[in-house]
């Protein structure tokens, strides 16, 4: 029998399956108890975690007899892939299961910030009528979604706002221009700057590399197109925070939507404060209920599957 230390959120059920053929450790707060987390990795055979969980330094120092590492989703940027593969261990990244929760995340946030509307709660319960004040908002159809990206989530999303009546337009540095993968969803292969300067939605969906830390700089989002909007559920380090809060404020741009962020959990953060049109979430756009059992049961059966 072998010890699997679970270090964040997991589907129970899943837990289950685990603890039904291995001693499990399960603490959703693990990953916050430092001390804790490296004695528990001292002695585990496979560690699962999501993103909160650095697996490099000192807690792959204390992984001595760890043989598999499952990540609950997909982003692999907080895990030292190449010094886990070096001392033998497997990473195992929940691949495609989230991608539906976050292609909906990305067509949900865009209708919202096109229309700009559903703020108006509170003021309307207090007798106000904005009617005037909101009926400029912007219908989805008709516009263009330029995407950052062109894997499985940016092949969901394109799907969605296509059924929306959106046309979709998408770069990707991996896939040549006559991948067949555009032509299947109706997607034009264009370049980064067409994307960004002529989509009224921009959607970043490339993981965190050298080559896109800073992709989306106070530059570049100067030259995204007047009254367009930004969403990112990528990794943080790829969007200047500074520079895209004061682009809102200026007008410069018509809205954004992050849920991810260069520090995480965000402390607080002066720059966002009166931003209009601004939507931030917790890195929660790939987590719904049914993501978070898709991602679960496959991290556990592959984990199974590594230590049989």
């Amino acid at each position: 029998m072998s010890r699997i230390v679970v270090t964040e959120f997991m589907d129970e059920r899943a837990v289950a399956k685990l603890a039904a053929r291995h001693d499990v450790v399960y603490d959703a707060t693990l990953v916050d108890d430092a001390p804790r987390l490296a004695r528990e990795a001292a002695r585990c055979d496979a560690i699962v975690v999501r993103n909160r969980t650095q697996v490099r330094g000192a807690l792959l120092d204390a992984l001595a007899n760890c043989r598999v590492v499952g990540r609950l989703g997909v982003g692999l940027d907080n895990i030292d892939v190449a010094a886990c593969e070096a001392k033998g261990m497997r990473v195992i990244p929940a691949t495609g299961a989230n991608a539906l929760a976050v292609a909906e995340y990305v067509v949900g946030v865009a209708l919202v910030l096109l229309r700009g509307v559903y703020a108006s709660t509170a003021r309307v319960a207090a007798g106000q009528w904005p009617r005037t004040a909101l009926s400029s908002g912007r219908e989805i159809a008709g516009k263009t979604l330029g995407l950052v990206g062109f894997g499985s989530i940016g092949q969901l999303t394109a799907q969605r706002a296509r059924a929306l009546g959106m046309s979709v337009q998408a770069c990707d540095a991996m896939l040549a221009a006559d991948h067949p993968a555009y032509a299947e969803n109706g997607v034009t292969a264009t370049s980064l700057d067409a994307v960004v300067q002529t989509s009224d939605v921009v959607s970043l969906h490339v993981p965190l590399v050298a080559s896109t830390r800073g992709l989306f700089s106070a530059a570049r989002i100067a030259a995204m197109k007047p009254g367009a909007v930004l969403v990112n559920t990528a990794r943080g380090d790829i969007v200047d925070e500074v520079a895209l809060a004061q682009a809102l404020k200026e007008g410069r741009i018509g809205g954004a939507a992050l849920d991810v962020f260069g520090t995480e959990p965000l402390p607080a953060s002066p720059h966002f404060e009166g931003c209009p049109n601004l939507i931030l979430t917790p890195h929660v756009a790939g987590v719904t209920a049914e993501a978070n059992e898709r991602v679960s049961f496959l991290i556990a059966d592959k984990v199974l599957e590594a230590l049989a």
